[in-house]
């Protein structure tokens, strides 16, 4: 253990572009970490030098690039391992994706998980839910720096901050917001304890989850098309107040024409907005389809859905019809909520 102790990282010894810079490759322990604490050991499944490009400064130490059909079993043999990297997940096949996400849950390992949009349904699929990933769709450093920051663990119970840096920073903002939203859903369902309804707390689970009625895993839905003819008047209401929150995203779109699209960024209410038209109008949601919907990078969409899954507001579902996909949709709490929201609102 005591080869893994690292004391710090002379800033005169850092590339002054970068690591990834010409030939310059990453130092075997990357970041600056206090006596007694020890970087989280990284395993990076990609090519060869990949990693120098996708991180800087992180208290991680790469132990390892190796290749997709390796990974799983040095992944089960290793020692100690707190995070596996997936450079792109997206061109895994299935049975690689799948041993290698298993072997990460033996481990207890973390994920970091790089696809694109179009792979991100098959690939988020899956994923086991009792797996902690993190998602990055066309990241930027700073986003691959905060998933690397969420995906890391502190050793030896010693908590180190590293001046509270920006990424951290953002962190703590995305849960403010997420906490904020929960006390307005609350207030609007009039539950001063919170949302009638809605689950509590998020219980990992494998992928066998027949037997499984907790938070992330709702009854399968019938989303099969009902003839117009024989709807009845509440479904005549749900379309419309489903126009209407339609119309309502669309407004929230038309200002981006005329102002910059971040000055009004609020990707969970664009979220939220969106599966309660889809649940009135009995139509799946995919998690890229909500991450369009989110109107905000793919990644930092991602991270938004994970965080309002573990609060109790999104649910997951498998596609009946489809084991390689799962659906995002309201959790029956947040769902009253904004019925009660709306019908205020049509006062």
């Amino acid at each position: 253990m005591m080869d893994h102790i690292f004391v710090g990282l002379d800033a005169a010894v850092l590339p002054p572009n970068g690591f990834g810079a010409g030939d310059v490759g990453p130092p075997e322990r990357i970041g600056g970490i206090g006596t007694g604490e020890v970087a989280s050991p990284l395993l990076f499944v990609g090519p060869q030098g990949g990693f120098a490009d996708r991180a800087s400064l992180a208290e991680v130490r790469l132990a390892k690039t190796i290749a997709a059909s390796e990974a799983a079993d040095w992944i089960r043999n290793s020692a100690t391992l707190d995070i596996v990297w997936l450079a792109d997940a997206g061109l895994l096949k299935g049975g690689v994706l799948a041993d290698i996400c298993a072997a990460a849950v033996m481990r207890d390992c973390n994920l970091v998980c790089e696809t694109s949009l179009s792979t991100l349904d098959r690939v988020a699929a899956a994923v086991p839910a009792s797996l902690d990933v993190q998602f990055l769709v066309d990241a930027d450093p700073a986003e691959r720096l905060v998933a690397l920051a969420a995906a890391r663990r502190t050793r030896h119970d010693r908590v180190h901050d590293v001046a509270r840096d920006d990424a951290m920073e953002r962190i703590d903002r995305l849960q403010e917001e997420v906490a904020r939203i929960s006390r307005m859903l609350g207030d609007l369902a009039g539950q001063a304890g919170g949302l009638p309804g809605t689950p509590i707390g998020f219980v990992p689970r494998g992928d066998d989850f027949s037997d499984y009625s907790g938070p992330l895993r709702s009854p399968p839905r019938d989303y099969a098309a009902i003839p117009r003819s024989f709807v009845p008047e509440e479904r005549a209401v749900d379309r419309h107040r489903a126009k209407a929150v339609r119309r309502m995203l669309r407004q929230r779109r038309m200002r981006e024409q005329y102002f910059p699209a971040d000055l009004f960024a609020d990707p969970a209410w664009d979220m939220l907005l969106d599966l309660y038209a889809a649940r009135l109008e009995r139509q799946p949601v995919s998690v890229s389809s909500l991450c369009i919907a989110a109107a905000v990078p793919a990644t930092t969409a991602l991270r938004w859905i994970k965080t309002m899954t573990d609060a109790g507001l999104f649910v997951r579902e498998a596609d009946p019809h489809d084991g390689r996909r799962i659906f995002i949709a309201l959790a029956e709490g947040a769902f009253d909520a904004l019925a009660r929201y709306f019908e205020a609102l049509e006062e």
